[in-house]
């Protein structure tokens, strides 16, 4: 068999084997990526399939295409709302964060292996930064429902912080092959990384998002336009030295909040293409890694990757968050847990074997072995952290399915396909539902059997409804189909009583004989509730004053609109 076959035999079937070994991680709980790194390896030249690769220019590339199509759907699918609560504290544990991480790193790898300060510091760059494939595959990929200050600094963080790992790896691989400039080009070098980044990436992500919302394109070709103009992006801002990574993932953020029908578009094959980037960014660096030769640096480089794990991320999250924002200590600990390292560690490991840095090997192994532990200890225990920590909401209800009709270019309609799953709406007839004034029902199905609903029809558990609205409708159809089990969870979480956020605090307190401080009388339990917890309340936050507990239940804008009461 000839190359060309052998090429498209080998890599069909490597990735058709990691997607249906991705059942495993449902069934099973192992990290996907942890799945995918382990198929490369059993694939590579002590594996199984013995395919001998050890280009570590081509991974280099590879690496480079793959990061890039993630943080670009990763950027498409973080809302700018988010930044509200997150920014702030994400850019403190991008940078600072990043730099302490490194230091720490650096400090016990010079010590675990004998390496000079330079040495042992270029060890902590390249595993400094978190990873944007790991953080959004096992966040999303995991249906982990953490509060929006928690998830808006994950995601914020693990998408902005490889310029300041990229800066200190590529700075320090410049002082062991003695080509270091001074303190002015080292300066000028950590500005382009970052202001170009997000200047190019603002500005070109706003015009590519007007762009794509004005174009009237066949449907298959929005995500590929919006793909192009992201790697024009990132390959202009390479070219000019800032961060193509930073200024990707700021154009995917801002084609993602450009409202148009192009998102109805670009959004699910974005999807297939970043999980396709993960597996096939994952199975290269397992090929590329010698199991035999990694063992001679397995001891070490465990005691590196726990110390990260166990020592230095958390001092980092702690120093870097804690004193400026108002982080609860359990929120601390946890976003501490979720410092995943992914395929930024082991691209980055590439730099010192490229840039001929004496005993390269050992940067690229410890990487490795820092990511296969980081991906199994915090990976694998991510959920069971998260209900540990309680920054878990419960489970949102949403549509089985749903689609734009193609009807306007703006705001278009779509079809929201709901199951009738709660016992509340048994035998009830569909004019007494509440449903938002711009949507109706479509078709009703029955038993596999189309239904023309009228006001009169009863609901029966298990049919099928398919809702003509907007997506301004979805918070309240997704309230009026929550599931009875939901409901129950809702109301452990939240409490049974609710109140309006702009409750005067004086009434409360006179209603449940409550004590309050001066100057609190006249507050509204909004303002009250923004008080205590320190900033931008969010929905989840969970107040405990004079024994009981007051949790954020709605949110609209920045406003506070429902507030509910529990007493546990």
């Amino acid at each position: 068999m000839d190359s060309i076959n052998t090429l498209f035999l080998l890599s069909g079937f490597l990735i058709a084997l990691s997607i249906l070994a991705s059942r495993l991680s449902t069934l099973a709980g192992v990290p996907l990526l942890l799945i995918f790194l382990g198929l490369g390896m059993l694939a590579g030249e002590e594996g199984i399939l013995g395919i001998q690769f050890d280009d570590y220019a081509l991974a280099f590339l590879i690496g480079h295409l793959a990061l890039a199509m993630i943080l670009l759907d990763g950027g498409l699918r973080t809302r700018l709302k988010t930044f509200r609560v997150g920014f702030r504290p994400a850019l403190s544990l991008a940078t600072l964060g990043v730099f302490l991480t490194s230091a720490l790193v650096g400090g016990i790898a010079m010590l675990v292996f004998d390496l000079t300060p330079v040495q042992g510091l270029l060890v902590g760059a390249i595993v400094g930064s978190t990873d944007a494939a790991a953080v959004f595959s096992m966040l999303g990929g995991r249906g982990i429902n953490l509060n929006e200050r928690v998830s808006a600094t994950l995601e914020i963080e693990s998408g902005t912080n490889d310029p300041m790992a990229i800066f200190l790896t590529l700075m320090l691989v410049e002082v062991l092959v003695g080509d270091i400039g001074g303190v002015w080009e080292t300066g000028l070098f950590f500005i382009q990384q970052f202001g170009l980044g997000i200047v190019i990436g603002i500005g070109a992500g706003w015009l590519s998002g007007r762009l794509l919302s004005w174009l009237d394109l066949a449907p298959g070709l929005y995500s590929l336009l919006a793909l192009a103009l992201g790697f024009c992006v990132f390959g202009l801002t390479s070219a000019l030295g800032g961060s193509g990574f930073l200024a990707i993932y700021l154009t995917g953020l801002m084609i993602g909040n450009r409202p148009g029908r192009h998102l109805n578009f670009i959004l699910p094959v974005h999807d297939g293409l970043a999980w396709l980037s993960q597996i096939g960014l994952f199975l290269v660096l397992g090929l590329l890694v010698t199991p035999s030769e990694m063992l001679e640096y397995a001891l070490p480089a465990s005691l590196v990757a726990l110390a990260l794990i166990f020592v230095a991320r958390p001092l980092a999250v702690l120093v870097a968050i804690k004193p400026f924002f108002r982080f609860r200590w359990r929120e601390v600990i946890f976003i501490a847990w979720v410092g995943l390292r992914g395929a930024v560690p082991i691209v980055l490991a590439i730099f010192p074997v490229i840039g001929g840095v004496e005993n390269a090997s050992l940067y690229f192994n410890v990487a490795f072995a820092v990511v296969l532990l980081s991906l199994l200890i915090q990976g694998g225990t991510l959920p069971w952290v998260a209900r540990r920590t309680r920054v878990l909401l419960p489970p949102m209800i949403a549509p089985n399915r749903r689609g734009p009709l193609g009807i306007q270019a703006d705001n278009d309609f779509e079809m929201f396909v709901y199951v009738v799953e709660n016992s509340d709406l048994e035998d009830v007839p569909i004019r007494l539902l509440r449903f938002p004034s711009g949507a109706l029902i479509a078709s009703l199905f029955r038993d596999g059997v189309m239904l023309h609903p009228k006001g009169s029809t009863r609901l029966c558990r298990g049919d099928l409804l398919c809702v003509i609205g907007r997506t301004d409708d979805l918070p309240a159809l997704n309230k009026l189909f929550n599931g009875d089990a939901t409901l129950k969870r809702e109301k452990a979480f939240f409490g049974t009583f609710t109140f309006s956020g702009d409750v005067r605090m004086g009434d409360l307190a006179e209603a449940y004989g409550l004590t309050l401080s001066p100057g609190e009388q006249e507050m509204t339990l909004e303002e009250f509730l923004s008080l205590r917890v320190g900033g931008h309340p969010v929905v989840g936050d969970d107040v405990d004053w004079h024994g009981i507990h007051w949790v954020v239940s709605e949110m609209d804008g920045n406003r506070v609109t429902r507030v509910g009461l529990r007493l546990y």
